[in-house]
This record gives structure tokens, sequence and C-alpha cells, in this order.
């Protein structure tokens, strides 16, 4: 019997020249930066919150989240609303690229490496023609975060 090989979309992303990508089916929409509201005492890398139609929407940096210096916002960064098990929130990246798909035979595991930014919190890397795109596992990456305890009800 033949293994079943699947596709599986992946919406491709950057942070500075890092590149990234999610599992399509995690995001609800991509969306232009909005005005943030601030929150006291709040994580390092939690932005603030946004009113997304009703939605009080926690903003996460993903520049901060990985360590990396934070840029302005540039002409191309973008939100990307994503779907976790308790809550909904946005991504902060730099830009949205492109949605490729794969195989899941095409996914590579991490590099096995003892040390590196967020090693921990990729599902795994695949490559579109001659760029590697690191596929994050979105739930570790926000699980164990403090916001993560003060989930928003939308």
């Amino acid at each position: 019997m033949k293994k079943e090989l699947i596709n599986i979309q992946l919406a491709c992303f950057s942070l500075g020249e890092n590149l990234f990508a999610v599992d399509i089916m995690r995001i609800k929409e991509i969306i232009q930066p909005q005005k943030l509201s601030s929150i006291p005492q709040s994580s390092q890398s939690l932005e603030g919150v946004i009113n997304l139609r009703g939605s009080v929407i926690p903003v996460i940096d993903l520049r901060k989240r990985f360590g990396m210096p934070s840029i302005d916002n540039g002409k191309n960064s973008k939100l990307l609303i994503i779907c976790l098990a308790h809550q909904v929130l946005a991504m902060a990246v730099d830009d949205v690229m492109e949605v490729i798909t794969v195989t899941s035979k095409d996914i590579k595991p991490p590099p096995d490496v003892d040390q590196g930014v967020g090693i921990e919190y990729l599902l795994g890397v695949c490559l579109s023609g001659d760029r590697v795109f690191m596929i994050l596992d979105i739930d570790a990456l926000f699980g164990s975060t403090d916001f993560a305890d003060n989930a928003y009800d939308n």
C-alpha cells in the first residue's frame, strides 16, 4: 500500500533576513497594522491590543519574541491574526511574502543545533526555490509565554 502524501499550504513571511512559515489553516486573516492600545506591565513581546471588529486581540512582536532588534514598522509590515487553542492573537511581522504548497515529505526536521534563535519553536524547515523557510510551531511559541495565561475571549 502506497503512503499518501499530504500537501500543506504555508504562509511565508520575513523578519529581517530570516524567512518563516506558518500553516495557513492557523491564520484567520492578514491585516495592515492597526492603532495599538498599550497594556501596563505586559510581557516584553506584547506590543498591546487592537480592536478588530469588536474583538480585543493581543499583538505580539515576533522580533522581540525572538530577541531581534526592533525596527520602525515598514510599509510592508503586517499582522497575522492566528488561532491558538484558547485565544486569537496577532503576530507582527516585517512582510508577508507568499503562500507555498509543500508535501509532507519535503518538510525536513529542524537543524540539530544546541543553540539558536527559537530553534525549539520550529516544526521543521522547507525549501521553496533557493530559499529556506523555518516552519513555526505557534502553539509552542506562544504556549509558554506569560500572556497565554491571560486568554482574551473572542
